[in-house]
């Protein structure tokens, strides 16, 4: 707990009792709200939700002889200086760590490492512990898979994706209480979750065994769910899948996971996309990948090809002479889409077709080709390295 809050914060008031009063007049009257205002018993109540930290925040403070102590002493001392411990300027773990701070989110490095500290040092004496409310829990992380045509992953599509996942039981509305009756406060935690095992000088805390961590105690469970205020549903929701995903890529989508509990964030939902293949085009990182047969002549002689793109107007490719075959031409801007919004490029391999069968005219063109080439051995500078250790 922060200075900051000893100084602003009125626990007595917060709890409705003087001053002066018993540590069993603060407990009668901790239990009293905390019943009244626990967020099992206000389902979707922000207000008293928040009364019910307030409350929970008061109590853990005055219920501590040693914390109430500082607290009556800083919040009478002028400046709001806190007490010397041991000759030096007292400090809070919590505060150092942020468990007090306003900047520590559920679940954080922070809070984890002053929930650490606070149950090593100054807690493990027998005292309460910290932490009454029970934490607010983030939602489990979901894995789905998708299979997509070649066109809808290259354009992008909406997907229908039917989920099964833990959620608040619909019939006690995740209070795990039957219809007509509520849980009460634990009498071993007194509603928060966690109770504190001594080991000598240092204590560490570990969910409470009474109400295995909820905080709250169930006499009449819920038949569907049986006390345990969980169910499994299943629910649609419509996936964007953007343009340009390729097979094997995973999508993230924030927040569609399985809903959080006790006001928790849910999770989110991965989606392993699978792309079936193409008949023609292929997919070479943001490119896409064509191979186009060519007759020899239009290899040796040069042409003008026209090459097909992807679900747009053929573009004419200039083959020069003497293109051999397996040479990739660049066509600019014909890709798959990438995350910036630009498209990659479409890489064309050459396939140069040998004829299976000639006629009498195209042999004898083919025979004067060959001898107009001198005679020349192309091969004999392999075989000259072949013979080389």
């Amino acid at each position: 707990m922060s200075t900051k809050d000893y100084l602003e914060k009125d626990y007595y008031k917060v709890l409705g009792v003087a001053k002066t009063a018993s540590q069993e007049e603060i407990k009668k009257s901790y239990r009293k709200l905390a019943r009244k205002y626990h967020p099992d018993a206000n389902k979707g109540d922000a207000d008293a939700e928040e009364r019910f930290k307030e409350v929970s925040e008061a109590y853990d403070v005055l219920s501590d002889e040693k914390r109430r102590k500082e607290y009556d002493s800083v919040r009478s001392m002028p400046g709001g200086f806190r007490g010397q411990q041991g000759g030096g300027f007292g400090f809070d773990l919590g505060d150092l760590f942020g468990q007090g701070g306003t900047g520590t989110q559920p679940g954080g490095a922070g809070e984890r490492i002053g929930d650490l500290f606070g149950g090593l040092f100054g807690r493990g004496t027998g005292t309460r512990t910290t932490g009454t409310t029970r934490r607010a829990r983030r939602g489990a992380d979901v894995e789905t898979e998708v299979t997509l045509s070649f066109g809808r992953a290259m354009n992008g599509v909406t997907v229908p994706i039917k989920l099964t996942s833990e959620a608040a039981c619909d019939a006690c509305r995740g209070t795990g209480a039957k219809a007509g009756t509520v849980p009460r406060v634990c009498p071993n935690c007194e509603g928060t979750g966690h109770e504190t095992r001594n080991l000598g000088n240092f204590g560490f805390q570990e969910p409470c065994k009474e109400c295995r961590g909820r905080g709250l105690v169930v006499d009449d469970p819920c038949p569907i769910c049986h006390g345990s205020g969980r169910a499994t549903g299943t629910r649609t929701i419509q996936a964007r899948i953007p343009a340009g995903v390729a097979d094997g890529q995973k999508i993230r989508l924030k927040g569609k996971g399985a809903p959080g509990e006790n006001g928790g964030p849910a999770g989110d939902l991965y989606v392993n996309i699978k792309v079936r293949p193409h008949a023609v085009f292929g997919r070479s990182g943001d490119n896409l990948t064509l191979t186009i047969p060519v007759t020899f002549p239009e290899a040796a002689l040069g042409a003008d090809i026209r090459v097909p793109t992807f679900q747009g107007q053929p573009v004419t490719l200039k083959l020069p002479e003497g293109t051999p075959n397996g040479r990739k031409f660049r066509v600019k801007g014909r890709g798959a889409t990438r995350r910036d919004g630009t498209k990659g490029d479409l890489l064309v391999t050459v396939d140069v077709h040998v004829p299976q069968k000639l006629d009498e005219q195209s042999r004898e063109a083919l025979a004067k080709l060959r001898e107009a080439g001198g005679g020349e051995d192309l091969r004999a500078d392999v075989l000259q390295k072949a013979r080389q250790e």
